[in-house]
């Protein structure tokens, strides 16, 4: 006979100590994240540079980075931590200071992949953040030199190094070239996409 494991809370998840690893919490069941790898930390604080420099500048809201818990759904509860997130300043002066949880998804998003990442975890955990409110979804694959930018289920593109990221409505007048980012991997030819991520 096989016994559930005990749901945890998004409170409890707040309180636990400390380990080495981030946690995020899915329908109740506690994951466990391993620390990034060089690749996927530089991308991360790459984009997340970028992006806090635009908002600071123009006061557009808060850009947070990914130790930051944001909870998009209870009973049983859900708490995920993206690589990058924002929050718009309307938002933020509705809601006032939060001190746990973040409650519900932020404007933007950005999840970088990792080499142990599954495509259908990644797609997964995209819908998810549409599904709660999200607005614009940013997946950055370091390997294959692309970010799939998801706005809805059906507004869904892949751009490559020659793109460029379009804050537009969501972080107004933000632009960020993927050749700037993807700059570390060296020569023009290694932009290309490589071969897909594990499925």
């Amino acid at each position: 006979m096989t016994t559930k494991a005990r749901q945890v809370t998004a409170e409890e998840l707040l309180e636990m100590p400390g380990d080495g690893f981030r946690h995020e919490l899915v329908g109740g069941e506690l994951k466990k994240m391993t620390p990034a790898g060089n690749k996927h930390g530089y991308l991360a604080l790459e984009i997340a540079s970028e992006l806090r420099s635009h908002v600071k500048a123009n006061g557009l809201g808060r850009t947070y980075a990914a130790e930051t818990g944001f909870k998009i759904s209870s009973n049983p509860d859900t708490v995920l931590a993206p690589d990058v997130a924002f929050v718009r300043q309307e938002r933020l002066d509705e809601i006032g200071e939060v001190g746990g949880y973040w409650p519900g998804a932020p404007d933007l998003v950005v999840e970088v992949v990792s080499p142990n990442d599954r495509h259908s975890e990644v797609v997964e955990k995209a819908i998810a953040w549409l599904e709660a409110g999200c607005r614009l979804v940013l997946v950055a694959d370091p390997e294959r030199r692309v970010v799939t930018l998801y706005r809805s289920l059906e507004n869904i593109r892949i751009l490559t190094a020659s793109d460029s990221i379009d804050g537009a409505d969501v972080v107004p007048g933000w632009r960020l070239s993927l050749a700037d980012i993807f700059s570390y991997a060296g020569s023009a030819a290694s932009l290309r996409p490589k071969t897909s991520f594990a499925q």
